[in-house]
């Protein structure tokens, strides 16, 4: 895949230096640090806006034979809940040789059936009522029922490495739920973790402060020796309490810029509006505030993306490309790239950021534009020999 420097979008074009990069990410990071010449794929939060916009990047990574090329997918939040069908599905679509209609089966109808399912507002209600159960093992069983079964973290595939990313309340540091392991570094190592999968993308999707927060049971010899810093002891170790993964990391980029040299990475983040008159409720005013914090974390996340970018040091410099569900289509000046009017996508970027089904017609037109924008961003940014397809996922539903 050809390289560039020059590989993203006008939504970032702010350049961080890099001596304030270093101040983004876990002190301690992956024991498997080497970078590797890889491709990883990062799937961001925003509910079931991200879940659906990134099951038209999926697609459209497949019709151009990326998608078997993927060495790590890093997820968050709504991000997760895409990323765990992907994992889930792989033996599947290997089987099928990625074929369009194995993805469509195993991927997108499955998705889609969950996009039609209403779940934050149920198990809030329940979880308030109800004695002994919480909002999290409300959300674990809808994702449970229509999507995981009693499928564990040991149901994911060895490769690519599938890496589901929530926040630690008690240690503030990432937590990483995969195959090989859970980890907080401050914490410690779960080795070959049972958790399930329905569990641990719950907490990565335990979006504060509805959702939110998750709380898992842990034994301390469940802890390798050694494996943490400073925090391997109880309550850490015992009780983990965890809240969405993109109060950390909201493009669930940590994971996968320490590791790959190639970075394919999809924003269906919300944004921050202006206000002239906040509320100053308390209820109100601490929500606004809690968009203030997640709306500096994502910026801050994007300025460690365009360093990595464009730095001009071998070492630090990654390939790839980043878009967004709030990306203009036209700032990437590709002649052929699809339609996709400003003001249309727009409605799309202010779908609610909620566990809240979607009509029909809108999940189609949210996968048709996560499919335009990164079909326009890996042509434009990253592989230019890539072919534009012929048409979108559903082209009677446009954009």
């Amino acid at each position: 895949m050809a390289n560039d420097t020059s590989r993203v979008d006008e939504n970032i074009a702010l350049r961080i230096d890099s001596e304030h990069a270093g101040l983004i990410g876990d002190a301690a990071g992956e024991a498997d640090s080497k970078l590797e010449d890889a491709i990883a794929l990062c799937l961001s939060g925003g509910g079931y806006r991200a879940m659906i916009f990134h099951v038209g990047t999926l697609w459209r990574l497949n019709d151009a034979g990326v998608l078997a090329q993927l060495s790590r997918v890093s997820c968050v939040s709504g991000g997760s809940i895409t990323g765990a069908v992907l994992a889930l599905s792989w033996p599947k679509l290997a089987a099928g040789a990625f074929s369009r209609a194995a993805f469509i089966q195993h991927v997108v109808t499955p998705l889609r059936r969950m996009a039609a399912t209403n779940v934050d507002a149920e198990s809030i209600l329940i979880g308030m009522i109800l004695p002994g159960v919480t909002v999290g093992d409300m959300v674990a069983r809808e994702y449970r029922k229509v999507l995981f079964g009693n499928a564990t973290l040991q149901s994911l595939p060895d490769s690519p490495r599938f890496i589901f990313n929530a926040t630690n309340v008690q240690s503030g540091s990432l937590v990483r739920f995969s195959k090989p392991y859970i980890w907080d570094w401050r914490v410690g190592k779960v080795s070959s973790p049972r958790t399930e999968l329905a569990v641990a993308v719950g907490a990565s999707s335990a979006f504060p402060p509805v959702l939110s927060p998750v709380t898992l049971k842990f034994k301390e010899s469940d802890f390798e020796p050694n494996s943490g810093r400073g925090l391997q002891r109880p309550p850490f170790t015992t009780r983990m309490v965890l809240t969405d993964g993109g109060v950390y990391d909201n493009l669930a980029l940590e994971t996968a810029l320490k590791r790959c040299r190639t970075l394919l990475v999809s924003d269906a983040g919300g944004q921050m509006q202006a206000d002239g008159d906040p509320a100053e409720n308390w209820a109100s005013h601490s929500k606004r505030v809690l968009d203030l914090v997640d709306n500096q974390v994502r910026s801050l996340r994007k300025r460690q993306l365009l360093d990595a970018f464009t730095s001009t040091d071998a070492d630090h410099r990654r390939a790839g490309a980043f878009w967004s569900v709030r990306s203009d289509i036209a700032n990437y000046g590709l002649s052929d790239a699809f339609p996709a009017p400003f003001e249309r996508t727009q409605e799309l970027a202010r779908i609610p950021t909620r566990l809240d089904a979607l009509p029909d017609t809108l999940q189609e037109r949210l996968i048709n534009w996560g499919y335009a924008i990164t079909d326009a961003a890996i042509r434009k940014h990253w592989d230019p020999a890539i072919a534009k397809p012929a048409d979108l996922p559903y082209p009677g539903a446009g954009i």
